[in-house]
């Protein structure tokens, strides 16, 4: 069998477009025939897929999953809200989220993972690329755990169970009755969902992001006209509301606008009779930090039918 070298597979991705492990497997089924591999990934329809990946995938779906005291959330990205309600893209997303419990966060490694009917999850996801018709990607993944309390889910805009537009899981440790916990749990995911905290705690904020804000409330402050001590105090009191406003435990629960989310759990730790933390959080929002291609949809139809955009169509 010929070698397959770092050099032809890079040569045959660049050729096609396909995914370096799919280039690897042609190589290999091919003996090393760069054009027999190239048919190889035409016939799998690997090539094909491959055209779609520059497309610009910032819908889809976000999935979330709870297994006992573990749950896991996950993105996985197409180029139209019309795949999220396709029954193939549910179920594959269904899937990788209960894979990634087991298989972790690393997006390559859940790609390579072994999917449920055989192949791997980079395969099927190449396989309902070709079939569904868009560039479709598994872009993020997170997991949340707990020793003793309960792991709670919540989906907004949700389009089938586990599956929708914002994800998000709350951690919560305590001995209290599940149900409690849980009960407690789901308020507090459904906050997370429409008041979106960047950390759970102030001290836990980018300090990136405090250094940014800093800059910007300095130069507002700067506009004032006032003395160089009151401009350092009227920036580190923004600061202190960013702070605030931004971290779970101090943000007002948005169930009655004015209680911190932190005394919500010191009461409901108060009812129970025993500690209850809450330990972590994390949140999926479908396609944050994608820059999305605004399409103009006249000029679009002016082009197919060959005139300019302001011109009438005969």
């Amino acid at each position: 069998m010929a070698e397959i070298t770092a050099a032809s597979v890079k040569e045959l991705r660049e050729r096609t477009g396909a995914g370096m492990m799919d280039c690897k497997k042609a190589l290999a089924e091919t003996n090393g025939d760069m054009e027999a591999a190239i048919d190889w990934l035409r016939a799998k329809g690997l090539s094909a897929a491959a055209k779609k990946a520059g497309r610009t995938a910032a819908e889809g779906l976000v999935g979330v999953v709870v297994e006992g005291n573990r749950g896991a959330v996950i993105e996985v990205n197409s180029e139209t809200d019309f795949v999220a309600k396709n029954e193939l893209f549910q179920d594959f997303v269904r899937n990788v989220a209960k894979l990634s419990l087991a298989h972790g966060t690393d997006i390559e490694a859940l790609g390579n993972a072994a999917y449920p009917d055989g192949g791997t999850v980079t395969e099927k996801l190449t396989d309902n690329i070709s079939k569904i018709g868009e560039n479709q990607s598994l872009r993020r993944a997170a997991i949340l755990d707990v020793n003793q309390g309960v792991i709670v889910p919540y989906v907004h805009n949700q389009v089938a169970p586990g599956l929708g537009k914002i994800g998000v899981l709350v951690a919560l440790e305590s001995d209290a009755p599940a149900d409690t916990l849980t009960a407690l749990g789901k308020q507090i995911a459904m906050h997370v969902a429409a008041a979106n905290p960047l950390a759970l705690n102030a001290d836990d904020l980018d300090p990136a992001l405090i250094e940014r804000e800093r800059s910007v409330a300095m130069e507002k402050a700067k506009d004032s006209g006032k003395p160089q001590n009151i401009i350092e105090k009227m920036v580190e009191g923004g600061l202190g509301k960013f702070r605030k406003e931004n971290a779970l435990l101090s943000q007002l629960f948005v169930m009655d606008g004015k209680t911190p989310v932190s005394d919500v759990v010191a009461q409901a730790a108060k009812d129970a009779g025993t500690a209850i933390t809450l330990a972590q959080f994390v949140r999926f929002q479908l396609g944050e930090g994608i820059e999305k291609k605004q399409d103009d949809f006249a000029a679009e139809v002016a082009a197919a039918a060959g005139v300019k955009k302001d011109e009438p169509v005969a």
